[in-house]
């Protein structure tokens, strides 16, 4: 059981979402919180992502784990059926 304190840094309580784009946008998030917890400095974050913003390589792979993100939420919703 969680808890009351911890519930304050539950940020997915689940999968579900209302719509396909409540769903995409879920899974955007998912991997920018994957990086915010691996990587806690701000400063490092900036300054990488300067880097990768310029890099068609480093976009095409970021696409890639958004749509294998979206096919887990949407498999979660039934595919909003």
């Amino acid at each position: 059981m969680i808890q009351a304190e911890e519930k304050a840094d539950v940020w997915l309580p689940s999968l579900i979402t209302d719509t396909p784009q409540e769903g995409f946008e879920l899974a955007i998030k998912l991997p920018r919180m994957g990086v915010k917890s691996t990587q806690s400095s701000k400063e490092v974050l900036f300054r990488e992502r300067a880097k990768y913003s310029q890099d068609g390589g480093a976009l095409m792979h970021a696409s890639e784990v958004i749509a294998v993100n979206f096919q887990t939420v949407a498999a979660a919703n039934d595919y909003w059926k």
